[in-house]
């Protein structure tokens, strides 16, 4: 470039960053560059040099001259989009799964991974290296390879990735690695794809990157199948990525991703292959678990957090539980964000229903301790309100409720030491409830968890002043503190009924929900002990003084983690001792179920199967299988189990003595007062024992129990009374008078069963107290009642065996009888009774001498007291002297044998004694049995109490922890299995467009097509042209031949399909019959008129697309109905198809800008009122069925945003009248065909439902001439009748069933046909050699095809039966008019033989009077639209849809059907019966529906031709159409556009826009001149003034050299400029022009004259344009031998530019493409090559569909230089051969069908130059000078060639038909038209031909151009 003045240093760097071999430097720096074209001087390219001719780019045009070589070089990356793009390379990947990879070779990548790969320090991850040179090495692993080369592809070439993106590369790419064998992918793939991905990134394309972050990086399934160095480098290197960017991959790659991924590849059943040790699952857990803390470590969200509490809900294996919890453990240390983190933690549900993981019986302590500590660390936090951490201390459910759901066999040292610390040291004040409840958890363990427990109340006691008073308070703590002296179930001894081995079944975890309340046996884990509790609040630094809640956990110290070895004893089932020596041996249950301590000891029992396992592993099974690994009973020799049950045994010890200090401590310290309430509340505890004993085993016997605590009572009274203040003294004298009774009592009761009850120490304390409360010298009743009580205890205690007992007991006696008056005889026999009784028994028992001599000092001072009293000088003559006598010991001993001493004692003391007992005592014992009483029944109520308030816990519990937990785990398994069900299904879905992509490359003409080509089937497509003809086959995949259905047929003869009416359906019907028939007609919603506008102004401002509504709804096929979701934004429509298995991944799923919706009409599915059918403007169309109730909803809002005319909402009759179709038809301004299509889709008749297919008539009844002649009327059937009546013995036979039919049950009209004209089983009759409808048609026979003679096999066959046959009714299907396929048995099915004949049914046999299908087809049209058909068609319209259809009329006319087939007559929605609703539905299927009746009157009459031809020619405008006047053509000619330069294009657009006020004014006419001269001219079609000529009026700037307006920029040397490179836009706005040096489509604005668009995509110069009917798409096609699709982007409904993306790229061509052309609504793009032959593609998804190759005899290449495709889809090839010197069959015209059917070819005699398809003609220019005019369908001429005596450079047709446009070599523009002016209107003047001399207005007249016809 050389410029005319200085640039600034920005231009010069804007330039240069453009990069070397930049065809455009100002283009892609537009912004920088600001106009510089301006200072150009030169500007010369090599791409714009032809020989020795250089072109000047800039305006100057300083051509150079060209003096060395001129070389070019491709480059590869650009030439790969030449055959396919970047995909072509996929094949080469997955080629490679084939390949086995060699196991020897030493690994390539190794020296990439750093020694150390277990993972280093938080966030230092391991890096690896990226060094270019290393890309060597990795070429040995070939996947390495694969993915450097897409590297390099990539590299700095936007176009390649864009294909890659565009063509979902990177998803294949994904999913091709995953199916590889596993050792191909190893770390040099690793470092490929991270080379890879740095490209992509340094390329800046975030989608790309996207895609691979998506499909590569974060693909575990791709690196799963590595060893240990691949998967940790992998997640090291995804860390790196992820930390260069925490925020981007948070949402989709965050949290929830990582857990997933733990979960699925590294869970507890993920790694069943085993490639990995235990040790590396758990590095890389620890890897994926870092990057989790990574996320959330500076701030959590509240889904974070569900993600990990659903994690923790859902997943069963402890291992990673404990993982879980560490990391949130450590996150409350240490993050930042901890604040945040504790919140989340404290909502309702959160972390609080971690509860329900501490009740799973699989689960150990490691775990329980983890959830304690994170509990912990809660509570301890103290920036959350107390309020909020009420829950999570179970304020409200209470702990005992958590107790009741433990299973016995895991309450644990270390779960009660833990509670107990969350009870005790997490809150300022102790909860003695909580504490309470903890005690009746440890009510199942053993005694050393026991023990546990009761030092820590035993502490408390100690340590707080009200500690024994709180307690006192609690619910029935009697029951609670003395179910503590239960023997456990498996406390020692061991019984042998205990079951050591068992083995449980494992059905926790079905579906993965915990049931909680189900108690499991498991085996124990190592690391329990029984071990001493040694935590006190005073060994741990004091809680306060730690700072910012760092707090060290109480649980942190080291007792707490003690380890096996210390002791081998653990507690195992049922809380009974084990050995647990898991270093050794040991055994897992089997079947069996018990064993005895003595087998199991031994050995083990046969059925054990001998698997070690490691003691640590918690198993845990999803599945419910039984799992083995439970229970185990470990044992061994070398320890004797007898040493260990002393253990047990000083536990118990311990724990009984400890007991008895906390019950007595709350009896005696906590219940306050004396009076009868506080000793009900002590009496409670001696009721708690009896209870307790009644039924159960207690660790010591219960008297003994009683005894101890009694024996504590007195002590601790004597202590009170002697400590006692003035102002207790009473309370506690009073206590001790109580509980001196309470003794007695006992003591007389049990200690009658138990002597041993009567300890010295009772004594002793008893003595003691009544001493100190001078018992015996009180006086007062209460007092003396006292002493009597003391002396009987004292007697009790005499009588003991216990010679200590006996002496103390005897000395107390005799000291206080020395002192204490004995006043009453009944008193003294009392005493003397008992002491005497003892005496005597002591003198029997030999061994006794001891007692006697205890008790003769007491003797003899009683009889001293009671001598005189007793009268005994009287009685006892001989009683020993009592006073001093020194030998009284051993004369009493003589003497109390003597009768006189036993006489006495019979006769006068002992009845006294007996006497004074009842008297004295009994009263004592009522009192007392009924105190015990009370306190029992206080007991019991309080107990029953406390069992429902723990009940009622429980169920609280449950509900706030464990239903959460639980559903919280079911939800997230739902998720989870949701998530891989989504994996699964893009994963499929990705492989099945892959394999709709690989078939573009193994096609026949793809680069790596397959040698052997499968065989093509086809089927028929929902393309449609715009008159509503399905005229498509496309390729059919899927394709069956039905052998199995053809096999199943049996060919029983001939039987008539008749319905029968009688039905069991009937009684259904009946009920649901509907009367009356109301219209659809829809009230719009008019509160909303905003919506609307808001809409307009969203346009202006061009917001972001909003959604608007969303619904779930089905989209109706021909073939079935997909389920889906419509959604409405403010620009598109989409729908979602939510199938399984999507059709080449994609499915049904559409979308459509809302400005391509033609129109949305109301339809019925099933005779309801609940869908829509939405027709687009490219013809395309969508049957959608909704809710009954959404319907109306969808379509107002579709209306509103479309802002549609409002038409739509009336019912069909009046959408009928709207349209004004009728009035156009009776016109004859459109085609029979065309207005009974219209009519039908007014009707609610589809394409896309055979029930409602759409319905044609019959017309011809002559099957059987030779020759068809369309002017005999007797040819035509007689439309006026209904197919079944059309011969009167039929009509007869109608005739009278109707009469004579009657319904009893008056349900049933009367009718004339059982069946229908229209209905499903019909289409599929005709229609059955093509798919889908002979799939359809099978699966309505059931699984086979119809018998041959019942199928459709001959149309004068099936035109006879329904002569035959009245109750045949069958009109026909639309397809008999334009689809010859439908006749031909192309996929060769099997459809039988005849049964008379034996002949095999194959094609169709046809009229005698058709040559082939084909022909049938244009004979069978050209008879539908003929005069004679024109003239009745009205007669059958009334019968169809017409006032014949129901009522009156259509009795009269033989035309009323079965009364289900009308609309409205059944209303579904009242079945309520599902299966009976759908048998209706089914059945009105089957009967077929009548369409929606249209009009009420008689259908108007169609004018005859002559009648429109005179209306016409009295219109002002009026035209007249050239094609229908071939003999009265006339040329004129234009000059003075381009003088001497040819003109290479002259339209004028199809439809351009007039406003209102511009109505009648001229449109454009577009002019192009091969020296790039753009005119915009004015034409009218016609002249006011000549009634039939034309106007055109010139563009004034053409001729003036300053105003002239040029195409920029020149083109491409050496290239022909021909009317092929330049397209007009269909609004006359914009020029598509091609041929540019630089490769570009570029995008004239004709208004401004200037370039609005240059699209440089092709790699070699654009060498054809063309664009399609709806101004939808342009095509372009290529040197470089590929074609692009491009849309058209519109604004308002106006064209604006092109969209900078082609749609798509279309191969397949080996030369340079010539010529194209492309059709939306029949989704083709056609285009023609130097290499001979014409690909056809589909426009939508860019597939190859075939490839034509026209007929040549020679030898010599053969070029494709014209296409044109008519509006039927026929297309007509001219095809050249080149270097052909003479004329002679060097051009020719190929016909094809739409369907690649060769048609007929034509030899031309002349080089046609250009050519335009217009209707059923083909108009021919040549350089010759001839135009010409063809026939389509036969090729001939029409009419003779018109010379126009200098080459034609370009032809077309105007939109009216009315003039053809002829551009030629000297400038001229010569119009011809119909040249013979019609009637004069009168009145008029006439006028002079050559009148005006204007020269900007021609008028026709003035210029006839001379052609002579040859």
């Amino acid at each position: 470039m050389v410029f005319h003045e200085p640039l600034q240093a920005s231009h010069v760097k804007a330039i240069c960053s453009a990069g070397p071999n930049c065809i455009s430097p100002f283009k892609t720096q537009e912004s920088e560059l600001g106009d510089l074209s301006t200072k150009l001087l030169l500007h010369y390219s090599p791409k714009a040099c032809r020989n020795p001719i250089c072109l000047d780019l800039s305006p100057n045009m300083l051509h150079g001259r060209l003096t060395g070589n001129k070389v070019v070089n491709w480059d590869i990356k650009d030439m790969i989009n030449c055959v396919g793009g970047v995909l072509v390379l996929i094949p080469v990947l997955e080629q490679l799964s084939l390949i086995i990879p060699d196991q020897q070779t030493i690994d390539p990548g190794s020296d990439f991974i750093t020694p150390d790969v277990t993972t280093p320090a938080d966030g230092d991850w391991v890096i690896l290296p990226s060094n270019r040179a290393s890309e060597a090495r990795l070429e040995k692993n070939l996947v390495a390879t694969f993915l450097l080369v897409l590297k390099h592809f990539l590299q700095r070439h936007l176009i390649n990735q864009e294909n890659l993106l565009h063509s979902h590369g990177v998803g294949t790419v994904g999913a091709l690695l995953q199916k590889l064998p596993a050792g191909h992918v190893d770390v040099s793939v690793l470092v490929a794809m991270q080379l890879l991905i740095e490209q992509v990134t340094f390329e800046k394309n975030h989608a790309l990157l996207l895609q691979l972050h998506t499909h590569l990086l974060f693909n575990f399934n791709i690196w799963n199948k590595g060893d240990f160095p691949l998967r940790i480098g992998h997640i090291q290197y995804m860390s790196t990525v992820i930390k260069d960017n925490r925020k981007l991959f948070r949402k989709k790659y965050g949290v929830q991703f990582l857990l997933d991924t733990i979960r699925l590849y590294y869970g507890k059943n993920s790694h069943k292959d085993g490639d990995l040790s235990e040790d590396d699952i758990r590095t890389i857990r620890a890897s994926l678990c870092g990057l989790i803390k990574y996320y959330i470590s500076k701030g959590m969200s509240q889904e974070e957090m569900h993600s990990i509490l659903g994690y923790i809900a859902a997943i069963g294996d402890e291992d990673q539980l404990c993982g879980m919890l560490e990391l949130l453990l450590s996150l409350l240390q240490t993050s930042p964000a901890r604040d945040q983190i504790f919140l989340l933690l404290f909502e309702p549900s959160e972390a609080d229903s971690c509860y329900a993981l501490l009740l799973n019986n699989k689960h150990s302590d490691r775990l329980r301790e983890l959830v304690f500590k994170l509990f912990e660390r809660m509570l301890r936090c103290d920036r959350v309100y107390e309020k909020n951490k009420q829950r999570l201390r179970l304020r409200e459910a209470g702990y005992s409720g958590l107790s009741l759901l433990f299973s016995e066999l895991h309450i644990t040292p270390t779960l009660i030491r833990c509670l107990l610390n969350q009870v005790l040291h997490t809150d300022a004040v102790v909860n003695y409830k909580d504490m309470m409840a903890l005690v009746q958890l440890t009510h199942r363990a053993g005694p050393g968890v026991r023990l546990l427990v009761c030092k820590r109340i035993y502490q408390l006691l100690q340590s707080q002043q009200d500690a024994a008073v709180q307690i006192s308070r609690q619910q029935c703590w009697q029951d609670t503190l003395m179910r503590l002296y239960l023997r456990g179930e498996g406390s020692f001894p061991l019984r042998g009924s205990d079951t050591i081995s068992t083995c449980s079944l494992d059905l926790s975890r079905s579906g993965g929900t915990n049931r909680l309340d189900v108690p499991h046996e498991r085996r124990s884990r190592t690391g329990s002990r029984l071990e001493d509790d040694r935590i006190s609040v005073g060994e741990t630094r004091s809680v306060d003084s730690l700072e910012n809640g760092d707090a060290i956990s109480l649980l942190d110290t080291p007792s707490s983690s003690a380890s096996t070895s210390t002791k081998p004893w653990v507690l195992g089932k049922s809380g009974g001792l084990m050995l647990d020596l898991s270093h050794l041996q040991s055994f897992e249950g089997g079947d069996s179920g018990s064993q005895t301590p003595g087998s199991a000891q031994s050995t083990p029992s046969p059925l054990e199967t001998s698997k070690p396992f490691p003691g640590s592993t918690g198993d845990r099974d999803r599945d419910a299988t039984p799992s083995l690994t439970e229970d185990s009973f470990l044992f061994s020799d070398n320890i004797s189990l007898g040493e260990s049950f002393n253990n047990a045994e000083r536990a118990e010890e311990e724990l009984c003595s400890m007991l008895l200090e906390i019950v007595l401590c709350v009896m005696w310290r906590g219940v306050e007062g004396s009076d009868d309430s506080a000793w009900i509340e002590r009496g409670q505890v001696f009721s708690a024992l009896t209870k307790l004993a009644t039924a159960n085993d207690l660790l010591l016997p219960v008297d003994q129990i009683k005894l101890s605590l009694m024996e504590r009572m007195l002590e601790w009274s004597v202590c009170d009374n002697r400590e006692a203040s003035a102002s207790s003294l009473p309370q506690h004298t009073e206590n001790a008078v109580r509980l001196l009774h309470m003794v007695q009592d006992f003591l007389q009761a049990e200690g009658l069963v138990n002597p041993a009850l009567w300890t010295e120490k009772v004594l002793e304390e008893t003595v003691t107290l009544m001493d100190s409360l001078m018992v015996w010298y009180a006086s007062g009743s209460q007092w003396f009642q006292l002493s009597q009580v003391g002396l009987r205890l004292l007697l009790g205690f005499m009588a003991q065996e216990d010679p200590e007992v006996c002496a103390m007991a005897t000395a107390k006696l005799n000291g206080i009888l020395q002192t204490k008056e004995v006043s009453s005889q009944d008193e003294a026999c009392y005493l003397l009774g008992k002491v005497e009784g003892i005496l005597r028994r002591s003198i029997q028992e030999e061994q006794a001498e001891e007692t006697y001599s205890f008790l003769v000092p007491l003797l003899r001072t009683l009889l001293s007291k009671v001598h005189r009293l007793l009268y005994m000088e009287l009685h006892l003559p001989k009683l020993p002297d009592t006073n001093g006598s020194p030998s009284f010991f051993e004369d009493f001993q003589l003497y109390c044998k003597s009768p006189e001493w036993r006489v006495y004692l019979d006769k006068y003391i002992i009845p006294y004694m007996k006497q004074y007992e009842i008297e004295t005592f009994s009263q004592g014992h009522e009192t007392m049995a009924l105190y015990w009483k009370e306190c029992y029944e206080a007991f019991m109520v309080s107990l029953h109490k406390r069992e429902r308030d723990r009940g009622e816990s429980k169920i609280r519990f449950q509900e706030q922890f464990v239903e959460p937990f639980s559903r919280r785990g079911r939800q997230e398994n739902l998720r989870y299995n949701s998530m891989l069900k989504q994996q699964h299904s893009q994963n499929s879905a990705t492989l099945r467009q892959w394999k709709a992509s690989r078939r573009g490359l193994v096609c026949e003409r793809g680069p790596w097509a397959d040698r052997q080509q499968d065989e093509m089937h086809w089927r028929v497509s929902s393309a449609e042209n715009f008159s509503r003809m399905r005229l498509k086959l496309v390729r059919n995949y899927n394709f069956d031949p039905h052998r199995e259905a053809s096999a199943l047929r049996d060919n029983l003869g001939v039987h008539q399909q008749r319905v029968n009416p009688d039905s069991l359906l009937l009684e259904a019907v009946k009920q649901v019959k509907v009367s009356d028939l109301e219209d659809d007609i829809l009230d719009l919603p008019e509160d909303d008129p905003s919506a609307a506008n808001n809409q307009v102004e969203a346009e202006e401002a061009g917001q972001k697309e909003k959604l608007v509504l969303w619904e779930d709804c089905e989209l109706v096929t021909v073939v079935d109905v997909v389920p889906g979701r419509l959604e409405l934004t403010t620009q598109h429509i989409y729908f979602y198809d939510s199938s399984q298995e999507k059709e080449e991944g994609v499915g049904h799923d559409f979308k459509w800008p809302l400005s391509q919706i033609r129109e949305v009409h109301l339809r019925r599915y099933n005779l309801r009122r609940s869908a829509l059918e939405i027709f687009l403007i490219d013809q395309t169309n969508y049957f959608l069925n909704f809710k009954k109730e959404v319907r109306n909803k969808v379509y107002s809002r579709m209306l509103l945003l479309r802002s549609l005319s409002l038409y739509g909402t009336r019912s069909p009759q009046e959408l009928l009248k709207a349209s004004g179709l009728t009035q156009k038809w009776v016109n004859r301004e459109i085609s029979n065909f065309d207005y009974l299509m219209q009519l039908n889709t007014i009707a609610g008749r589809t394409y896309n439902n055979l029930a409602q297919y759409p319905v044609f008539p019959w017309i011809l009844a002559d099957y059987t001439s030779e020759e068809l002649d369309l002017s005999d009327p007797r040819c035509f059937r007689d439309l006026s009748k209904p197919v079944a009546a059309l011969n009167e013995r039929n009509a007869k036979a109608v005739r009278e069933k109707y009469e004579s039919f009657e319904d009893p049950t008056g349900t049933i009209d009367r009718f004339h046909y059982g069946t229908h004209y229209s209905n499903a089983a019909g289409v599929m009759h005709y229609l059955m050699r093509v798919e889908p409808f002979t799939s359809l048609h099978i699966q309505l026979q059931s699984g086979r095809f119809d018998c041959a003679d019942r199928q459709f096999h001959s149309i004068p066959a099936t035109w006879q039966t329904l002569m035959d046959n009245p109750n045949d009714v069958k009109e026909l299907i639309p397809e008999f008019f334009y689809f010859p396929e439908f006749l031909e048995n192309q996929n060769g099915f099997d459809l039988g033989r005849l049964q008379i004949s034996k002949e095999r049914v194959n094609d169709v046999i046809l009229p005698k009077w058709a040559k082939s299908p084909e022909d049938f087809i244009y004979k069978h049209r050209k008879a539908l639209e003929s005069e004679c058909v024109s003239a009745h068609l009205h007669e059958w319209i009334d019968l169809i849809f017409g006032y014949k259809q129901r009522g009156p009329a259509a009795v009269e006319a033989l035309n009323v059907f079965y009364y289900c087939t009308y609309e409205g007559a059944v209303d579904l929605d009242a079945i309520t019966d599902e299966k009976e609703r759908k048998a209706v539905e089914g059945m009105i299927s089957n009967f077929g529906q009548t369409p929606c009746q249209l009009l009420k009157e008689p259908h108007p009459v169609r004018l005859c031709q002559e009648e429109v031809d005179k209306r016409k020619s009295q219109m002002d405008s009026s035209l007249l159409n050239m094609f229908e006047h071939l003999s009265d053509l006339k040329s004129f000619f234009v000059e003075g556009i381009s003088d001497n330069v040819p003109i290479l294009k002259a339209v004028v657009p199809k439809n351009q826009s007039h406003s209102f006020i511009t109505q009648g004014s001229p449109d454009t006419m577009v002019t192009v001149s091969k020296n790039c001269l753009v005119g915009t001219h004015g034409w009218l079609p016609y002249n006011k003034n000549i009634s039939n000529y034309f106007t055109f009026i010139k563009d004034p700037t053409v001729s003036n050299a300053k105003t002239q307006r040029f195409l920029s920029g020149p083109f491409a040397p050496g290239l022909e400029v021909t009317a092929g490179l330049f397209v007009v836009s269909h609004d006359g706005k914009l020029l598509f022009s091609g041929g540019h040096w630089d490769n570009s489509l570029r995008v004239t604005s004709l208004l401004r004259g200037k370039t609005v668009g240059q699209h440089i995509r092709h790699m070699d110069i654009v060498t054809c344009l063309s664009t399609d009917h709806c101004g939808i798409h342009l095509i372009s096609g290529s040197r470089d031998t590929t074609c692009m699709v491009w849309q058209v982007l519109q604004q308002g409904g106006a064209p604006v530019g092109l969209n900078p993306k082609p749609v798509q790229v279309l191969y397949g061509h080996t030369d340079e493409v010539l010529s194209v052309s492309i059709s939306t609504e029949l989704d083709m793009a056609v285009s023609g090559s130097r290499d001979g032959t014409v690909i056809i593609h589909t426009v939508r998804r860019g597939q190859y569909m075939r490839c034509l190759r026209p007929p040549c005899e020679s030898s010599l290449p053969l070029s494709i230089l014209h296409l044109a495709v008519s509006w039927e889809g026929h297309l007509l090839v001219h095809t050249c051969i080149e270097g052909k010197a003479t004329l002679k069959d060097k051009n020719a015209l190929h016909l094809y069908s739409v369907n690649g059917k060769h048609l007929c070819s034509e030899p031309l005699k002349e080089q046609l130059t250009d050519m335009c398809v217009s209707g059923e003609y083909v108009v021919i220019g040549s350089e010759q000078g001839y135009l010409t005019i063809r026939d389509l369908y036969s090729l001939s001429l029409c009419s003779e060639p018109m010379a126009m005596r200098v080459p034609v450079r370009c032809v077309s047709v105007t939109k009216e038909q009315s003039h053809v446009l002829v551009g030629l070599e000297d400038g001229k523009l010569i119009i011809v038209g119909v040249g013979k002016p019609a009637e004069m209107r009168s009145g008029q003047i006439t006028r002079k031909l050559w009148g005006s001399k204007k020269l900007t207005q021609i008028s026709s007249g003035e210029t006839v151009y001379k052609t002579q016809n040859v």
